[in-house]
């Protein structure tokens, strides 16, 4: 038996595999193989042939940050004649617009602004909730919350994720993870902070009772140790989560993505769907105290994402009716509602709504069930 084939049943087995498995992995061009196995995980924690998404849209309420980030097409530095903040108003119409087609999350997020005072967000919480009460505010990456805690004249990183959380925010995304170990981190995104800056925020959100999700960016230039770094570390807060008996349970999800290079200061080859799904199913094997995994199609496409439901992921994520980062970085993949459920049968599932905490809400076992198709993604 090989190497490769001992560490893919052990996983499927139900045994944890190690950091130099996971390396031997992501050095192995074995993917169909991996797949397989990660399918196979995915089914114990699955086993209906049911692929989840929600309705959601991402609001970026401002592109000024100042952090420099030499991936990102979307940023403009303050003082920008091209930066802007959405005024609330406009934030509130694209949330009913969001509500109007059955949505109920919303992803805001935008970047680090510094000329935003902490009062900025715990207002702006309190009045969507106050007029979407049954709104899910999925929002901030941990970035945007260590800009909170420096604007927030002395409040500590619990007290600032108290603060939002009491004001209207329900859980936090993983924006921001990229690759959680510093080598890379200090080569793509010295401000951003250390990895463990991010995972700091996590935990402690984590702590106040709230949900999050992890993601992972591949393509910068990291080893296969990194990338195995990455979700070992991952793995460690989950079970650390867990085992705590906070009212939390961690990270409901993870997300992977390939970097997309066009239009930013970085030069990179950018990588294809089998490095995509190569990941996507590492990731399942990985890390098996996380029980839910989203395909990327917004970055890699709608036949890639179709493709991952077969490679360890169980849901397809959001319908993405407003995305500006990652097509500012020239990838604009559409797909509507309709469209998500005719991609989800033709992988031979039946596709459910759910809610952020993922919850189903409605099954489209009636391939006849009408949908409006009218509202697609804007950018």
């Amino acid at each position: 038996m090989s190497a490769i084939d001992r560490i893919l049943d052990q996983a499927v087995a139900g045994q944890r595999i190690s950091l130099e498995d996971c390396i031997q992995l992501y050095e192995s061009d074995e993917v169909e193989k991996m797949g397989h196995a990660a399918n196979q995980i995915m089914l114990k924690h699955h086993p209906d042939p049911i692929t989840t998404f929600v309705i959601g849209r991402n609001v970026n309420y401002t592109n000024i940050c100042d952090v420099y980030c030499r991936f990102c097409a979307f940023y403009r530095a303050p003082g920008s004649k091209e930066g802007y903040v959405l005024p609330d108003e406009t934030i509130f119409q694209k949330i009913q617009e969001t509500i109007d087609v059955g949505g109920t999350e919303i992803l805001m997020q935008g970047g680090t602004n510094p000329d935003l005072p902490f009062s900025y967000y715990t207002n702006l919480l309190r009045e969507i909730k106050k007029r979407f009460p049954d709104i899910t505010m999925h929002s901030f990456s941990p970035a945007e919350i260590r800009k909170m805690q420096e604007v927030s004249n002395g409040l500590s990183l619990e007290e600032v994720i108290r603060a939002i959380h009491e004001a209207g925010l329900d859980s936090l995304p993983g924006g921001g993870g990229e690759i959680l170990d510093d080598r890379t981190r200090k080569r793509i995104s010295r401000l951003k902070g250390s990895w463990r800056d991010w995972m700091d925020v996590m935990e402690t959100a984590h702590r106040v009772g709230m949900s999050t999700t992890a993601t992972m960016v591949i393509g910068f230039g990291e080893s296969s140790e990194e990338r195995a770094l990455h979700l070992l570390r991952v793995r460690e807060a989950q079970d650390k989560c867990l085992a705590s008996g906070y009212n939390s349970p961690g990270f409901l999800a993870f997300i992977s993505w390939t970097f997309q290079p066009d239009n930013t200061n970085m030069k990179a080859e950018k990588l294809g769907a089998e490095a995509y799904l190569k990941n996507v199913a590492i990731s399942r094997i990985m890390l098996d105290n996380i029980k839910n995994f989203q395909s990327s199609w917004v970055t890699m496409g709608p036949e890639v994402g179709k493709q991952s439901l077969h490679y360890g992921c169980n849901d397809f994520g959001s319908t993405m009716i407003e995305e500006n980062v990652v097509s500012a970085a020239g990838t604009t993949h559409k797909v509507n509602i309709g469209s998500t459920l005719d991609i989800i049968r033709q992988a031979g599932k039946i596709p459910a709504q759910r809610n952020t905490q993922y919850k189903i809400l409605r099954v489209f076992d009636d391939e006849n069930a009408k949908v409006d198709n009218d509202f697609v993604m804007q950018n």
